[in-house]
């Protein structure tokens, strides 16, 4: 039997550390595929050729920022509904609350449980069905 392809997972933060706390726990633990990148504008970059299955993007970054990097995404072919949780460590922020992107499946608060990421994320995207342009409605749920 064989087994299924793991998902791809595209991670944009800029701190290094979450990066690779992020790719450690989602590739040995999750079995995910990671790609990680530092800024929006790398995300832009890589995501056409990553074509990933979800994107973990954090909200406060230099330059371009989460919410504009999700608008950027938008309007590449084939990632106008690709699912996006953001991270970020500010759970209040009346923006998040706003979100009304359908794909937009949630959002993790820094600090958050390594541990159990790579099953929440499971779970999202097995609710979701992966990229079949169902998901939430209204505004993202907090995921912590």
């Amino acid at each position: 039997m064989r087994s299924a392809p793991s998902k791809r997972i595209l991670c944009v933060d800029d701190d290094g550390d979450i990066r690779a706390l992020l790719a450690l726990v989602l590739t040995q633990l999750g079995g995910f595929e990671v790609t990680a990148c530092g800024s929006g504008r790398e995300a832009l970059e890589l995501a056409p050729r990553v074509r990933p299955h979800l994107v973990l993007l954090d909200v406060m970054m230099p330059e371009m920022d989460g919410f504009d990097t999700l608008r950027a995404l938008r309007r590449l072919e084939g990632l106008r509904t690709t699912p996006v949780v953001f991270v970020t460590a500010r759970g209040d922020d009346p923006v998040l609350a706003g979100i009304r992107d359908p794909a937009v499946l949630g959002v993790i608060t820094k600090p958050f449980d390594p541990l159990a990421l790579p099953d929440r994320l499971r779970r999202l995207l097995d609710d979701r069905g992966a990229g079949d342009g169902t998901g939430a409605r209204g505004a993202a749920p907090a995921l912590s």
